[in-house]
């Protein structure tokens, strides 16, 4: 969050009461599994995420400061008609027409894209609540574009997270530490991967709504989690900024606008008071001393303080906390922490998991570093939820284990890198290939006999069904040729015969497929005046073959016998 988002004023006792009973009251319509604990903040059940869901526990932000403003008691009412008093809380639930449109645009992006996900536009509104007060009441220009970067404080370590320059100071002007930027604040790091084109000019820009918020959606629709779901709604939050003030501050603002929200003109809208960062212990906002009376020089050995100098945004100046060395400032390299052989069939998911050890020189395990695992290459393959990059924290062992491969169409190799996220150490490279998918096992669906007369046409198709130890076989490549012996697999020339588009004889046919389920169909086959037993043979990628016997042969000659006369009865 900027240190310029606006006045640093603090709660009091009246405004904190009146939160509160504001939380209660939303709290009874909110999803299950959503409370109110004793403060009257909104919390949720089994909040905390999975290791293998939320991977990095500094989340898109950092985990920096955010807005803690809790929603008005009453409910937001639509917009007020012109002329007539505003509505208690119209101000608060009206949002800015172009930050709106943002939220809106995304979400409906993302129903396109990840429909699973089931993202509502009213989530995206409230983080861009409680990160940037809706990009500081909507200053933003018709582009999206923020008037003025909005910045979150340097992550040095003292009151914050420690994290070290990631982007050379691109997004963030900063070539020391990572600040958190634009109206989703998002740390430098993780926009780099996270970052979206939202308003289609060819840009992936953080200080700009339509790209913030829609990066924002991706992010929170990764890992395959659906939003529709408490648990996975908590997860997905709390993976944005591992907190569980946040957590509830985040569902007591979702709450709010679900109930109604309006459009506003842009800069019009209200920005919160109240940081996160006001009242921390860990970072305490200094009070000056008071000088010495003019005049009145301070006597030696009295219990007079003498003036403190203020910090300073420098860290080399002296009077600042100098941070001390975090995990990541002792990691020298990174090893492989016994991942096995990579490899999957096109469109499956990979058994196997990269998995990645962050020690010092002496070959100490590091515990609680950030390692991005980035997929590289000419390749269609993704981690669970679609994405190519991912964060993970190593365990106290100093192991990563990267999300769950899952291929694409495209075959052949690609790697997957492995590096530190804040500290230049070479990164580990792991390959990974995907295979063409094969069948081993080719059966008829059916046994009935294929037989036709000469001329004719078989009555039955020939329809077969593939697997692959012994689970269904999908989207397999096959072939399928009439044979000139069980010896002899050219294709023959007589007996039974398929017909291309313009109706000419074919005895060999490419380019077939299996469908979802396993299932390939051939078109109907016809005979010449050839009579005999035929062959057709299909094969399939990873060396499946069936061969089916075909009968032509003429109809049998039939005569009816005289019928025998009744007897004559008696």
């Amino acid at each position: 969050m900027s240190a310029q988002f606006g006045r640093r004023l603090r709660k009091g006792a009246v405004a904190t009461t009146v939160a509160a009973a504001a939380v209660a009251a939303l709290s009874a319509s909110q999803a299950p599994g959503v409370t109110v604990d004793d403060s009257g903040r909104s919390t949720a059940a089994d909040a905390q995420p999975s290791p293998d869901a939320t991977g990095d526990d500094s989340g898109a932000t950092g985990n920096s400061p955010y807005y803690t403003d809790l929603p008005p008691l009453n409910s937001p009412s639509p917009a007020p008609t012109v002329g007539t008093p505003a509505a208690t809380g119209s101000t608060e639930a009206g949002i800015p027409a172009t930050v709106l449109d943002a939220y809106k645009r995304a979400a409906s992006s993302l129903q396109s894209s990840k429909p699973g996900c089931n993202l509502p536009w009213e989530l995206l509104a409230a983080i861009g609540k409680v990160e940037s007060g809706q990009a500081r009441g909507g200053r933003v220009d018709a582009d999206g574009n923020t008037i003025g970067k909005i910045l979150g404080p340097k992550l040095n370590g003292v009151g914050f997270a420690h994290i070290s320059d990631t982007d050379g100071g691109a997004y963030d002007g900063d070539s020391v530490y990572d600040r958190a930027v634009g109206p989703m604040q998002f740390i430098p790091s993780t926009w780099e991967w996270a970052g979206r084109d939202g308003n289609d000019d060819g840009k992936k820009d953080p200080n700009n709504i339509y790209d913030a918020a829609l990066a924002a959606g991706h992010y929170l629709c990764r890992f395959g989690w659906d939003l529709s779901t408490q648990s996975d709604l908590n997860s997905a939050i709390l993976s944005y900024n591992n907190s569980q003030d946040y957590l509830n501050t985040v569902l007591s603002w979702l709450e709010y606008y679900r109930k109604g929200t309006h459009e506003i003109p842009d800069g019009t809208g209200s920005i919160p008071d109240n940081r996160s960062d006001e009242n921390d212990s860990a970072s305490p906002t200094p009070s000056p001393t008071p000088p010495s009376t003019p005049g009145t020089p301070s006597t030696p050995g009295s219990n007079t303080p003498s003036p403190t100098p203020p910090p300073s945004d420098n860290p080399s100046t002296p009077g600042t906390p100098t941070p001390k060395p975090t995990p990541t400032d002792t990691v020298d390299h990174l090893e492989d922490a016994g991942t096995a052989k990579l490899t999957a069939q096109a469109g499956d998911t990979f058994t196997k998991r990269i998995s990645t050890r962050a020690e010092t020189s002496a070959g100490k395990a590091v515990g609680k570093v950030r390692i991005r695992f980035t997929i590289v290459g000419d390749t269609d393959t993704t981690f669970t939820g679609g994405e190519s990059v991912a964060t993970v924290v190593t365990n106290s062992s100093g192991v990563a284990v990267a999300p769950t491969l899952k291929a694409g169409e495209t075959t052949g190799e690609f790697t997957v890198r492995a590096t530190v996220v804040g500290r230049s150490v070479t990164g580990l490279d792991y390959k990974a290939s995907v295979t063409e998918r094969v069948a081993d096992t080719l059966a008829r669906t059916s046994d009935t006999a294929l037989t036709c007369t000469p001329g004719g046409e078989f009555a039955d198709q020939v329809v077969v069904k593939a697997t692959y130890a012994g689970a269904v076989a999908d989207r397999v490549a096959a072939t399928a040729t009439l044979i000139t012996s069980a010896d002899d697999a050219t294709a023959n020339t007589k007996g039974p015969y398929f017909k291309d588009a313009d109706g000419k004889t074919v005895r060999t046919l490419t380019g077939l497929e299996t469908d979802a389920d396993g299932l390939l169909k051939l078109p109907k086959l016809y005979a010449d005046d050839t009579t005999g037993t035929f062959l057709l043979r299909i094969n399939t990628s990873g060396g499946a073959t069936l061969t089916v016997e075909l009968t032509v042969a003429a109809a049998a000659e039939t005569s009816e016998s005289p019928s025998p006369s009744a007897s004559p009865s008696a």
